[in-house]
């Protein structure tokens, strides 16, 4: 019984430590370099940069876990929207080489000197109306394509400003606290 206790003891003065040196700080975890100038422990570090985290969200408005998840979420459904304005457009090129084949016929018909003028107007009709919807497809798309992209760069931008935002805060808070900090 008593080795067994030991051997318990053991393995949790083992582990214990091991366990904390895994654990992530507040500052690490923002990619926020921090240093205790003044000689204070891990304990005391962590309960600091607590306070100054609370204190820069409630200054900036800000929570960078919150942050990081509305960015995944934004990235997700800019995806999306690509996605939609790649497929916009399709059976447009169908509708076009359909209009130009009724509109070739026709013009081949009431025109032409054969019985075979409509057929020859229409396949001709199809292949402009075919180029045509294509060239129109192209352009809706690309012209999607950009808007999204802009939208998406604009959104990260934003989300960027409000996250240095929050690490000047931050920082200036552990500053005041003696500690120096970098990010």
């Amino acid at each position: 019984m008593f080795a067994r206790s030991v051997i318990l003891l053991m393995t949790c003065l083992v582990a214990i430590p091991a366990a904390m040196a895994q654990a992530t700080s507040l500052s690490t975890s923002m990619n926020v370099h921090v240093f205790p100038s003044q000689g204070q422990d891990e304990v005391q570090q962590s309960m600091d940069e607590a306070e100054c985290f609370n204190w820069a969200a409630d200054r900036t408005g800000t929570d960078p876990f919150r942050l990081s998840q509305q960015a995944a979420d934004q990235m997700a459904a800019s995806e999306q929207a690509m996605a939609q304005a790649q497929s916009a457009g399709q059976g447009s090129t169908g509708r076009a080489a359909a209009g130009g084949a009724v509109a070739g016929g026709v013009i081949g018909g009431v025109f032409g000197s054969s019985s075979r003028s409509g057929w020859k107007g229409a396949a001709a009709g199809a292949a402009t109306g075919a180029v045509i919807g294509n060239s129109r497809k192209r352009g809706a798309q690309a012209q999607a394509t950009e808007q999204v992209a802009a939208e998406s760069a604009q959104a990260q931008a934003a989300t960027q400003a409000q996250m240095d935002d929050f690490k000047v805060a931050f920082s200036t808070c552990l500053e005041a606290k003696d500690y120096i900090a970098r990010f």
